[in-house]
């Protein structure tokens, strides 16, 4: 979905520069003089002389009482609407469905969160694991997997890395019929709090 409102959003805003642009050459270049062609009443670029925005375009509305709070109202939706565009590029969004080869010729469909929720019960199971999340991200016939584990202060990093690669990962690839299963994982140490003995 977020690729497919990308494509429109790119697609119309470079139709409206081309346009734009063109526009102003048109008129800046006085190409319909030299090219002994007209342009329709409406048209805003007339010269080479002309501006974007006339005085009469500028003050026009100003002294109406709906005219400030409408282009306030107009630039605060717009705000917002870039906003969460530019929020939606940043955020990673989790894997919903992945697509499973049931070996009859038919794809069957496993939900992504319970995938999730399998590795990451598996992964606290590890000794040494306090907590576990993880994420999938990609595509859905190539999935990848973001994994956070917070270590307990016995645990021993490299071998609970091990662990998790041959068992927990190993096993979720597998059962989910999957030839390979990319994994980057991020691990913490439980940071406890000292206690004041009396």
């Amino acid at each position: 979905m977020r690729k497919t409102v990308n494509r429109v959003l790119l697609g119309l805003s470079g139709l409206g520069l081309i346009v734009l642009g063109g526009a102003v050459l048109l008129g800046g270049l006085d190409l319909q003089r030299r090219w002994g062609f007209d342009v329709p009443g409406w048209w805003p670029f007339r010269g080479p002389d002309d501006v974007v925005l006339g005085t009469e375009g500028r003050t026009r509305w100003r002294d109406e009482n709906w005219w400030w709070p409408v282009v306030i109202a107009v630039l605060a939706v717009l705000l917002a609407l870039l906003l969460w565009w530019l929020l939606a590029q940043l955020a990673r969004h989790r894997l919903g469905q992945v697509l499973v080869d049931s070996k009859d010729g038919a794809a069957a469909r496993l939900n992504g969160r319970a995938l999730e929720d399998v590795i990451e019960s598996e992964s606290q199971a590890l000794d040494g694991v306090s907590r576990a999340h993880v994420r999938l991200t990609g595509r859905r016939t190539a999935p990848a997997a973001r994994v956070r584990l917070l270590l307990e202060p016995h645990a021993e990093p490299a071998e609970t890395l091990g662990q998790l690669s041959r068992e927990t990962l190993a096993h979720a690839r597998d059962s989910a019929g999957l030839d390979r299963l990319p994994s980057k994982v991020r691990l913490r140490e439980v940071r406890h709090r000292a206690h004041r003995v009396a």
